[in-house]
C-alpha cells in the first residue's frame, strides 16, 4: 500500500476498525478489533490494499500463496492474483492445519503465506509449518494488518499493508474486565457465554 493513512481510511470507511472490549482468536482481550471481513467484502478495496502489499513480494518468484481458513482465504486469493501465482488455503483439522480439496504444495515450490490480521501469529505459524513439511520454500508472510507492530518474528520476510500496535491482555490482566463497564464481545459470533 502506498501509505498508511490510506489503509486506515479504508478500514474506517468500511467499519473494519472497531472499538470496545473484544475476545481475540488468541484468547487475549483488546479494546480494538480489526474485522478485515468488512474490508474484504469490497473487491475494489481488497484489490487496492493487496496490490500495494504484493509490491513487497514482486521479486520473490512466488508460485503459491496460501492462507489459513477462513481469514486468509480471500487475502491469499487476491495476493495470488496480483503475483500471478496459485491460491490455496489450509484448513484446521484436529488442532492442525492441513491441505484438503486436492491442494498440494510441490517440493521446492516458492510459497507466500497470507493472512488478514496477526496478533500472536499462531495461525500463520501453523501454515508455515505445513509449507515446510510439504517441502515448500517460504518466500515470506504477507498480512493486511500486523497488530504486533512488527514484533512477531516468523524467521522470514514479513510484509504488511498496515502495522500498528494494539494492546492486548491475558484475561486476568485485562483492565477492561477489571473496570467491568464494557461487555466482552467475540467478533464474528452472536456472543459469548461467561
Amino acid at each position: 500500500m502506498r501509505n498508511r493513512e490510506r489503509v486506515i481510511e479504508i478500514l474506517e470507511k468500511t467499519g473494519a476498525l472497531k472499538r470496545g472490549h473484544f475476545l481475540l482468536t488468541s484468547g487475549r482481550h483488546s479494546d480494538r478489533y480489526i474485522q478485515c471481513a468488512q474490508v474484504l467484502q469490497y473487491p475494489q478495496y481488497t484489490e487496492e490494499i493487496c496490490k500495494g502489499l504484493a509490491e513487497q513480494f514482486k521479486d520473490d518468484n512466488v508460485e503459491i500463496v496460501i492462507g489459513p481458513a477462513t481469514g486468509g482465504i480471500i487475502v491469499a486469493y487476491e495476493m495470488a492474483r496480483q503475483l500471478g501465482a496459485l491460491a490455496m488455503f489450509a484448513e484446521k483439522e484436529k488442532e492442525k492445519r492441513i491441505l484438503r480439496r486436492g491442494f498440494c504444495i510441490p517440493k521446492g515450490a516458492v510459497v507466500l503465506v497470507a493472512e488478514d490480521v496477526i496478533t500472536t501469529g499462531g495461525s500463520v505459524r501453523e501454515v508455515i509449518q505445513l509449507v515446510r513439511e510439504a517441502g515448500g520454500i517460504l518466500a515470506g508472510v504477507a498480512v493486511l494488518v500486523d497488530r504486533s507492530n512488527g514484533k512477531i518474528e516468523f524467521g522470514t520476510k514479513l510484509g504488511s499493508a498496515l502495522s500498528l500496535e494494539v494492546a492486548s491482555y491475558e484475561e486476568m490482566e485485562c483492565p477492561i474486565c477489571k473496570e467491568g463497564s464494557i461487555s466482552l464481545e467475540k467478533p464474528g459470533s452472536k456472543g459469548i457465554e461467561r
